[in-house]
């Protein structure tokens, strides 16, 4: 059976690489605009579902993978920062803050008539941190490309006082468990 990931990012792929299973990337043509009044969850469940759908209708016979994330502070929206000062600000904004992350996921085999998402939420919660700290953490890492504006599988776990959550991986952008479990009930185990 042949495994799509729907995405060019590179953090989802390398996640996925640790399944053993061969996959490629198609990238989908997807607008991410969140509609008024839509919840991070919400906006998460619609991007991932919508993502692994476009790339189905193009590869009907292949299964697909889709996955987006959405971070929350206080309830608000945030996304990947694009630049260092957007960045500084979404940091000052977590310092000593909860920040929820929601992450969908989507499975899709269009031809087997199979079809199934979920949302998974992982939180971090930050230290408080000063303005030095957030600046040299940004110059060494510049992950002005991730949501929330840090890398949990780098430097940024030095900016965390805690997490919660079932699956780390869930922060990382693509929830491995329950890949794990829909990709096994849509006929692709991972262990066979």
């Amino acid at each position: 059976m042949d495994l799509i990931l729907a995405s060019t990012s590179p953090y989802r792929q390398l996640l996925l690489k640790r399944l053993q299973i061969p996959f490629r990337c198609e990238a989908p043509d997807v607008d991410e605009a969140r509609l008024a009044g839509e919840s991070a969850s919400t906006l998460a469940d619609r991007l991932a579902r919508a993502k692994a759908q476009d790339v189905a209708r193009k590869f009907p016979d292949a299964l697909v993978i889709g996955s987006d994330q959405v971070a929350s502070i206080d309830g608000r929206c945030i996304g990947k920062p694009g630049t260092h000062d957007v960045a500084t600000k979404q940091l000052l904004d977590s310092s000593g803050k909860q920040v929820d992350f929601y992450t969908g996921l989507a499975v899709i085999g269009k031809d087997a008539g199979f079809i199934q998402s979920l949302v998974e939420q992982f939180s971090v919660v930050f230290r408080t941190l000063t303005g030095s700290e957030i600046e040299v953490y940004l110059k060494k890492e510049q992950p002005y490309d991730c949501a929330g504006s840090f890398k949990c599988e780098g430097l940024g776990i030095a900016l965390f006082e805690k997490m919660i959550g079932n699956d780390p991986t869930t922060l990382e952008g693509l929830p491995l468990i329950a890949t794990c479990r829909l990709l096994t009930a849509a006929g692709l185990p991972i262990l066979k």
